[in-house]
């Protein structure tokens, strides 16, 4: 689900690294909304990152 439907921003892989240098496995989830959106005339739910909503590459239902 913590992907989104227009620009495909996914979730990214790293390490968590301790102060004596230990490493644990972390993942970075992007900022997704369930948003109404107007899609060939009709409203339809999309999964949307908050960069695509804040640069217009949506339009709300």
């Amino acid at each position: 689900m913590a992907k989104c439907d227009i620009c495909g921003k996914g979730v990214h892989f790293g390490n968590n690294v301790s102060h004596s240098n230990r490493k644990s496995s972390r993942m970075w989830k992007p900022n997704v909304k369930s948003v109404k959106c107007m899609i060939n005339g009709n409203a339809r739910k999309l999964h949307v990152c908050t960069s695509c909503l804040r640069s217009g590459k949506v339009e709300r239902a």
